[in-house]
């Protein structure tokens, strides 16, 4: 049985370190799906020095938006959600699962509990973002399989160190 808490430094490194584990297939198959100027505007020393300093930024920046899924003791997902009052929205800013408990339903208890959380706190809607990239459809399908709609949206980048 999943049990999600609050977050806890104590935890820190375990979800940082499960959040490069559950990219390591999805982040290569964005840099194939990408220009590579764009890929390293964002990612100039490898996606995991990225990733680890964006999301060591939402622990330690925004710790009680965090919430911890553990199997037993084991540390298996967690979960941040934004909330946006002036436009009524819940976010569900990230979502990791430990990749060997993928598609065991870990990722779909923290979603909901993303959701209730953003219902408590009186959103209307909830908003989640995720890439376009072969390597981002199984969350694509998930959040589609849970309801969310997708909201038509196109960005363009221009390299200009060519010019």
């Amino acid at each position: 049985m999943l049990r999600i808490s609050p977050f806890s430094s104590d935890d820190r490194e375990d979800l940082l370190a499960l959040a490069l584990r559950a990219w390591e297939p999805v982040l290569p198959l964005t840099e194939e799906a990408v220009s590579p100027f764009v890929y390293r505007a964002f990612y100039p020393n490898g996606w995991r020095v990225r990733q680890y300093a964006d999301l060591a930024a939402v622990l330690d920046e925004e710790p009680g938006n965090v919430d911890v899924g553990f199997l037993n003791s084991r540390v298996a997902g967690w979960v941040c959600t934004r909330t946006h009052p002036e436009d009524s929205m819940g976010e569900v800013y990230v979502l990791a699962v430990e990749p060997d408990l993928q598609r065991r339903g870990v990722g779909r208890a923290l979603l909901d509990h993303s959701i209730e959380r953003s219902r408590a706190a009186g959103m209307s809607m909830v908003m989640v973002e995720t890439g376009d990239d072969p390597g981002h459809e199984p969350a694509r399908r998930a959040y589609e399989a849970d309801g969310f709609e997708r909201w038509p949206v196109a960005r363009y980048f221009k390299d200009l160190s060519n010019e």
